[in-house]
């Protein structure tokens, strides 16, 4: 099984994802509140007294138990998850792009001060990241389609899943999405159509 659970706190918040194993230890371990959504795999145990094989049916979302923190979460900065921020969109030209074909550009220019950091990167396709060099945007031609935004916990957990996203998942990781992403997916999904 390929798919991965979504570990969520009770209060519903994205938590983690987790593979079929870690799942069941969890389970083993009674720390799971309660579980959302399909099935994706049915775990066979050993027999017990009374001669029943014991089944742990796997749901796509689960609880677990322990105390709701809030997370200040600063989350890795990738060129990889900066893309799928981005939506492979080159952020100066519009125009989306396969991998290999874009760069992370600083905003504010590394040279000239700026930070490698969420809210000072964009995607750009190597021809307009070339443009830009190390001016301002203020000093070229070059205009920004949209503003760079840190993500947050439910967003990265979003950018990082390798797989296809269940819709009883999305629910959990939707809600939690900050207005940035929110904005963002709707813009893309607008264009798409």
């Amino acid at each position: 099984m390929s798919e991965r659970i979504l570990r969520i706190n009770t209060a519903g918040m994205p938590m983690a994802w987790l593979t079929w194993q870690e799942a069941v230890l969890l389970h083993a371990r009674d720390l799971v509140s309660w579980t959302y959504g399909e099935t994706l795999k049915v775990v066979q145990g050993g027999i017990n007294k009374v001669g029943m094989r014991t089944r742990l049916p796997l749901k796509s979302v689960l609880a677990c138990k322990g105390k709701v923190i809030t997370l200040d979460y600063q989350p890795c900065l990738s060129n990889a998850t900066l893309f799928r921020r981005d939506h492979h969109t080159c952020l100066y030209c519009g125009l989306r792009f396969e991998t290999k074909d874009l760069s992370r550009d600083h905003v504010l220019p590394v040279s000239r001060g700026g930070l490698d950091e969420w809210t000072n990167v964009v995607t750009a396709c190597k021809r307009c990241n070339a443009r830009k060099g190390s001016r301002l945007l203020s000093e070229s031609s070059l205009t920004l389609l949209a503003l760079p935004y840190r993500p947050n916990h439910a967003d990265y957990l979003a950018l990082t899943h390798s797989g296809r996203i269940r819709g009883d998942q999305m629910t959990f990781l939707k809600s939690q999405f900050s207005a940035h992403r929110r904005q963002q997916n709707a813009l893309s999904f607008a264009e798409e159509a």
